[in-house]
């Protein structure tokens, strides 16, 4: 199981476009504001479509959702080759927003899920972290190739290579086992629901476990803050640009940040007890690297990058252990869901903010946040 994990999370983030399309947008004439409200757009679909596939996941087949997930997020990829344009952008936006809804709680419960069946939940943070890390190794890969193949064959190439990596991880997600599928189709059978009974009980299941366990709900909604302030990484090639590099280097420093990315999901499950410390240390360092606003300084921005995936993944660790296997891609769902309204203040922020601001002075901004988190963690109301 786990090889096949890591194996599609490769393949599903082995996308040339990702360290650039901030760029395409740039080039074909968007604003910070315009770029914003597809970022907003994007938000807005994962925003809505979260709690239901999560739902739909715990009710039905979690395997049949993580393999739609990428074949839809291809599709608006290949919008976006084929007609650059705002309303393509936004459209691509939103069946990217509808693939990323699709995995997520779905390939955490389903991995949490086969992990216990094994007897070996307790290493789901360390499964998760590796997944994690392989992801982000595949950006660094993209990014590291993303300036060759622009400069080889533009942005139609690029795009035409990352709906391919979609349709490999597609692939690679139909042979994923899913146990519980057969066990919840056969509680639904044997209960005479249909499909719409057996969802709307899932979903009160999900909701009551998040409205009456404190440990739950608390857990819940520092993971969902967390998980939606990182929505900022989707500026960190504005960030590479105002460091005054060319063009063609930006993949290069977004391949540093990637990295930082990598060594965090690596070390997850490791060192908990000090998570308070390092989250206050790197919104430390990314207000310093943010400032300082040169090509050496985002060493800094890509060491607090490293820290938030690494706290990330203890904070979606602590959840899986605390909520019951009914549920439990529903309440991931819920912790999506109240993500997305984190990102979009973050959207929201930074779209204001750069009426008068700089990506530097904005990002350093960004560090008042994380330092609230950690103090939260630190008096333990996470």
């Amino acid at each position: 199981m786990t090889r096949r994990l890591y194996a599609y999370a490769f393949f599903a983030e082995f996308v040339l476009l990702y360290p650039v399309y901030t760029v395409l947008f740039t080039r074909t004439g968007l604003s910070p504001a315009e770029i914003s409200s597809l970022f907003a757009v994007w938000s807005l679909t994962a925003f809505a479509a979260e709690l239901p596939s999560g739902v739909w996941a715990d009710t039905f087949s979690r395997r049949r959702l993580i393999v739609a997930g990428p074949l839809v997020t291809a599709a608006g990829f290949t919008l976006w080759i084929v007609t650059p344009s705002y309303p393509a952008f936004a459209a691509g936006f939103v069946l990217w927003g509808l693939g990323q809804a699709l995995i997520s709680g779905a390939l955490e419960a389903l991995v949490y899920e086969e992990l216990e069946r094994a007897g070996a939940a307790a290493s789901y943070a360390r499964v998760l972290g590796r997944a994690t890390a392989v992801r982000t190794t595949a950006v660094m890969v993209a990014s590291a190739l993303a300036g060759p193949v622009l400069t080889a064959g533009g942005y139609p190439a690029l795009g035409v290579a990352s709906v391919a990596t979609l349709l490999v991880a597609a692939a690679i997600g139909r042979s994923f086992p899913e146990s519980g599928a057969r066990g919840r189709d056969r509680r639904a059978v044997a209960d005479g629901e249909t499909a719409v009974a057996a969802y709307l009980r899932v979903l009160r299941t999900g909701l009551a476990e998040v409205r009456t366990t404190a440990p739950v709900r608390r857990a819940l909604a520092y993971a969902a803050v967390l998980m939606g302030l990182n929505a900022l990484d989707e500026y960190l090639p504005l960030l590479a640009l105002a460091t005054g590099v060319a063009e063609p280097a930006v993949p290069l420093l977004v391949l540093l940040f990637t990295t930082g990315d990598a060594v965090g999901g690596w070390l997850a499950g490791r060192g908990e007890r000090w998570e308070a410390l390092a989250l206050a240390v790197a919104a430390a360092c990314l207000a310093a690297g943010s400032l300082l606003g040169t090509p050496a300084a985002m060493v800094l921005v890509a060491a607090a990058f490293g820290v938030f995936r690494w706290a990330i993944t203890a904070a979606e660790a602590r959840l899986q252990a605390r909520v019951g296997d009914e549920a439990r891609a529903t309440v991931a769902s819920m912790t999506g869901f109240a993500s997305e309204i984190a990102a979009l203040a973050v959207f929201g922020s930074y779209a204001l903010g750069s009426a008068w601001a700089d990506p530097g002075p904005l990002f350093a901004a960004a560090a008042v946040p994380y330092l609230l988190l950690a103090l939260a963690r630190r008096f333990g109301r996470s």
